[in-house]
């Protein structure tokens, strides 16, 4: 539909949420209807989201902007199975106190990016474990098997494209398929949830959900995907040079989260600030229409509307000011990441091993022999030079983009 009715689908829309849907018009026509009830799922792998989940949690903000209830799907139960989709390998099996642990951890950013009151959009947070872990194997084998051929199931990418790599898929990952589309069933029948919201890799999955509660309940549910998310050089969002850009403070500061967005590659800004801020369409196209070097001031935008919503006003105003300390005054920042050293000082190779600029001593040489190690910015071309703090501190900068501070312990 190229014009839809429904504020919700309008509002997706136009801020590039959709990729697909499983039935525009009727979807369209129940939000004009009433308040839709929508999920989304996460499984609780680490102790905190990534970039790379923050659409999806963007989608569900969205859809209670435009007046609709959001629930917020903690896989307590599916973590103990995986999901293959995009895996080459098998997930590690996880204990019951470590998927506890990070639901507590990955939980935080739905409260900052979601309202939870008791109004009737208020969102919910539930855990499929409630459900699934109860569960007897038979009793699922007779109830859900029947619905599900092992012929279409291995049509799914999520399957096809591990044997087509001839990697293995254990019979455990198998059936993660079912229990996402079981727990659709529960989510429609214990709180009226009448339409799943996911990724793209997500799709196969949400359509076994609509048509296994469609043939056991008779019920009408719908699903929307968001597209996958890349980068304008094609990488996946999610992950940096440095690994995963995490959503938590306690796996990455403020000012790395912030950092991130401000280099963001010129062509993605306008499509970041729609899909990752609130900011109104017509600033954005204000921002758009800014020339050369004039789009830096619209990557500090898109930096601090986003470390805003995701780690509240006082990390992003002290990250711009971290920022504009240690670039246009040549200051230190607070903010920049810190390594103590001995009042002996330090060897060069293991101060940005410290600072997390080089995973091992190879690869602080080949920073230091290309140039890229400056200290108080001097280059540094010497893998032997050792730093002594005179003044108690020093900045060490890997590039142009990535600075941190050495102080005397």
């Amino acid at each position: 539909m190229s014009e839809y009715k429904s504020d919700l689908l309008r509002l997706l829309a136009e801020r590039g949420h959709i990729h697909q849907l499983t039935d525009a018009e009727g979807l369209d026509k129940l939000a004009c209807e009433g308040i839709v009830v929508a999920y989304n799922g996460y499984d609780a792998t680490a102790p905190s989201l990534h970039i790379g989940n923050l659409a999806s949690v963007m989608l569900l903000r969205r859809l209670q902007q435009a007046g609709h209830k959001p629930i917020a799907l903690m896989g307590g139960g599916t973590t103990k199975v995986g999901d293959p989709s995009g895996k080459d390998e098998s997930r590690k099996l996880l204990t019951q106190d470590a998927i506890a642990s990070n639901i507590a951890g990955i939980s935080q950013v739905f409260h900052r990016l979601l309202d939870f009151s008791d109004s009737p959009t208020g969102a919910v947070m539930v855990n499929n474990d409630e459900w699934l872990s109860t569960l007897g194997y038979i009793d699922l084998l007779r109830t859900v098997g029947p619905h599900f051929t092992v012929n279409r199931m291995l049509t799914f990418d999520s399957v096809k494209l591990r044997l087509e790599r001839e990697q293995p898929l254990t019979f455990l990952e198998f059936n993660y398929m079912i229990l996402q589309a079981y727990d659709f069933r529960e989510l429609a029948l214990r709180h009226g949830c009448r339409l799943q919201l996911g990724g793209s890799d997500q799709w196969g999955n949400i359509v076994n959900g609509i048509e296994l509660t469609r043939r056991m309940n008779g019920i009408e549910l719908f699903g929307l995907t968001t597209p996958l998310l890349t980068t304008a050089d094609g990488a996946k969002m999610g992950k940096s040079v440095n690994g995963a850009v995490w959503l938590n403070e306690e796996m990455l500061p403020s000012y790395d989260f912030w950092q991130y967005w401000r280099n963001v590659d010129d062509r993605d800004v306008v499509r970041f600030l729609k899909l990752f801020t609130d900011l109104p369409l017509d600033e954005i196209a204000r921002l758009e229409a800014l020339q050369g070097s004039e789009i830096n001031a619209a990557k500090v935008v898109l930096a601090n509307e986003v470390t805003r919503l995701v780690r509240g006003e006082e990390a992003a105003r002290a990250a711009e000011t971290t920022a504009a300390a240690t670039f246009a005054g040549g200051g230190l920042g607070q903010d920049l990441p810190t390594f103590e050293v001995g009042p002996d000082g330090i060897g060069i190779i293991d101060a940005l091993i410290g600072l997390g600029f080089a995973a091992s001593r190879g690869e602080a040489k080949r920073l230091i022999a290309g140039g890229g190690a400056r200290l108080d910015g001097t280059a540094i071309t010497d893998e032997a030079y050792h730093i002594t703090l005179a003044s108690g501190e020093a900045k060490l900068s890997s590039g142009k983009k990535k600075h941190g501070i050495l102080r005397i312990a």
